[in-house]
């Protein structure tokens, strides 16, 4: 009989995870305590709108391809993947605004522009950004971190030495640039790793090298086309969904577990791997089991969470492109105000999407999709009035900034932030991206994806290696699935 696998959790590394295991012959169940499997990728629809709950941005197509292409596919196989020409518009805080360019050509006139010189020094800084992602992307990135010894391998310290790790993002960028607005483009990725720019390693620029080289890229039909494309690959490989079950704690046999129990009922098991908040499985689940204290996490850093709205209008927008930031305020005075002096920000920084310009699909005629984003510290008090005055302020500078009236024709309108991260998808304080992408929380000092006190327990998702996003969560779900099969090959 195969050797059964129970995977905690339907978010993009349960799903990377469990298609990779039942290729190799593996019984896999997937529990997932929602209605709809995605985890955070997850997507709803009411009145003819069809909202993206979570990721928006489809970045690194290149991870999304390699993975289809292990079962014989290519991502044309699923949807339509169109590249938004503008990348997206940013407003600055000189009431001015940039739509930044899909070409490398037209970025290089623009820095130019800007800055005389930079378009050279552009041509330099990918260059260097094009190096930290190959190496990242193809030798980093799908190691499991569980020794240094991974790491020994010439080419690779060789690449780490290449890689700026020592070296500040913000001070690393301001050796080629120095225009503000030049600044703030390439700092803008930064803002949702975890950390100040002074504080994130310079390795993050191949940040920007997928921004900028690689490009940014819209699934016709909304983002949760790539979670369905991962459901038909999983479903055809024979893996099992149970939706509905939540789990509530662990049967041991000395260091194994040997039953997984749900508010359904329990489920034998030979392996099990937890896509769930890894904080949430430790403290919750396992208890005495568990890699690490309460006091470990209390001292992690973790990436931002963020306050979400899901508008829907009944009427056509002017002025905006599919993707929009909203940096008219000040970048730095925001940033602290996550990662330094938590607090709800006092003027933030925000994103605004609008998808339904890309794609009819997603908002009845003559109707549009809107979602919108502020970057905030995890664990805050949240409350309805709290949402509302920051919903208030948004729509204060959207209208401003771009002359559309929002308030007069909103039809729907949905709020989403700490207490619902906390509630669907059990998020340790609430966060949305996972841990911080600090030097001390990268490699072989994130948390373990194995338990060191049971033989059968592995973990996965953006709280393990390699971390947060949904191409590293993609990464991780292979990363876990190959250790698997190495020590339970059957």
């Amino acid at each position: 009989m195969n050797s059964k696998i129970t995977i905690i959790g339907s978010g993009i590394s349960s799903l990377a995870a469990s298609s990779l295991l039942a290729k190799e012959g593996f019984d896999v169940t997937i529990l997932e305590k929602n209605e709809t499997i995605g985890g955070r990728a997850r997507q709803f629809s009411t009145d003819g709108f069809v909202f993206d709950m979570g990721p928006s941005w489809y970045w690194m197509p290149d991870v999304f391809e390699r993975y289809y292409n292990l079962f014989g596919y290519k991502t044309s196989d699923f949807y339509e993947l169109k590249r938004l020409d503008p990348s997206y518009r940013v407003y600055w805080n000189d009431n001015s605004y940039t739509n930044v360019p899909a070409t490398i050509e037209a970025m290089e006139a623009w820095f130019e522009e800007l800055e005389p010189g930079s378009s050279v020094q552009l041509t330099k800084f990918l260059k260097e950004a094009k190096y930290k992602y190959e190496v990242g992307m193809q030798e980093l990135v799908f190691k499991p971190s569980r020794s240094l010894l991974e790491f020994a391998d010439m080419r690779i310290l060789t690449g780490l030495f290449n890689m700026h790790l020592l070296s500040s993002f913000t001070g690393y960028i301001r050796k080629y640039f120095k225009h503000p607005k030049i600044l703030s483009l390439l700092e803008f990725p930064i803002l949702f790793l975890g950390a100040m720019p002074s504080e994130t390693p310079a390795l993050y620029s191949l940040m920007n090298y997928a921004d900028i080289s690689l490009g940014t890229w819209y699934p016709m039909g909304g983002m949760h086309k790539f979670i369905e494309a991962f459901e038909k690959i999983a479903l055809e490989q024979g893996v099992k969904f149970k939706t509905n079950t939540e789990v509530t704690g662990f049967e041991y046999d000395n260091k194994k577990i040997t039953r997984v129990q749900t508010n359904q009922g329990d489920f034998e098991t030979d392996i099990v791997v937890s896509g769930a908040d890894y904080q949430h499985t430790e403290n919750k689940l396992l208890k005495e089991k568990s890699n690490y204290s309460d006091a470990y996490w209390d001292k992690r850093t973790m990436a931002p969470s963020c306050l979400l709205f899901y508008i829907g209008l009944n009427k056509r927008v002017e002025n905006l492109e599919h993707h929009n930031l909203f940096f008219d305020e000040d970048f730095t005075k925001h940033a602290e105000e996550i990662y330094k002096d938590p607090k709800w920000p006092t003027s933030p920084l925000f994103y605004l999407s609008v998808p339904s310009l890309t794609d009819k699909s997603v908002a009845p005629e003559g109707h549009e999709n809107l979602f919108l984003l502020i970057p905030i510290a995890p664990d805050l008090e949240d409350k309805e009035e709290i949402r509302e005055k920051y919903f208030d302020l948004l729509l204060d500078r959207i209208e401003k900034k771009t002359g559309n009236i929002i308030r007069d024709n909103i039809v729907y309108k949905r709020s989403f932030s700490i207490k619902d991260f906390k509630t669907d998808y059990n998020a340790f304080k609430g966060n949305a991206y996972g841990l911080a992408n600090t030097l001390k929380q990268t490699a072989i000092l994130k948390p373990s994806l194995k338990n060191k006190k049971l033989t059968n327990l592995y973990y996965t998702g953006q709280l393990t290696v390699p971390g947060p996003g949904v191409p590293p969560s993609i990464i991780s779900g292979e990363v876990v699935a190959k250790e698997i099969i190495r020590e339970h090959s059957i």
